[in-house]
């Protein structure tokens, strides 16, 4: 069974990555670009939204007894299976799992400018917060 007050504790903690992310996203895109103290900070939002999202997958999988995934992008591919979210933003969420990876484990050169146009895709993580909210209300 999900626990909501877990739930509710990593979507709040998701919200507040988004909402820190919204206001870079806001900014300034050069200069952010050349200010290494932000740009780190808002490389660190990303992973703490996306590491959010895992969390969240996991803890429904696990809850609901869909899992264990075979790794984060299969976890978020199980949501969309189980209709918590749509197919097209789990392939979306999916893919950014990558980026998550790259930022983290530093598989590959972080590309500073890709950090900063990832910033255009936000609504995938405001659409994960709302269609698991609306998941969870019916499951409630």
């Amino acid at each position: 069974m999900v626990d909501p007050v877990r739930l509710a504790r990593l979507l709040q903690r998701l919200g507040e990555q988004v909402a820190f992310l919204g206001a870079r996203a806001a900014e300034d895109r050069a200069a952010l670009r050349q200010d290494e103290a932000r740009l780190s900070g808002t490389k660190y939002r990303f992973v703490t939204a996306l590491e959010a999202v895992l969390d969240i997958a996991h803890h429904l999988l696990a809850s609901e007894m869909w899992g264990p995934a075979e790794d984060s992008a299969g976890a978020v591919k199980l949501l969309g299976r189980h209709g918590v979210i749509d197919d097209d933003l789990a392939g979306r969420l999916a893919r950014a799992t990558g980026f998550r990876n790259v930022l983290v484990h530093g598989y590959a050169e972080v590309d500073d400018d890709l950090v900063v146009a990832r910033l255009d895709d936000l609504d995938d993580l405001q659409g994960f917060i709302d269609q698991v909210r609306d998941w969870a209300s019916h499951e409630a």
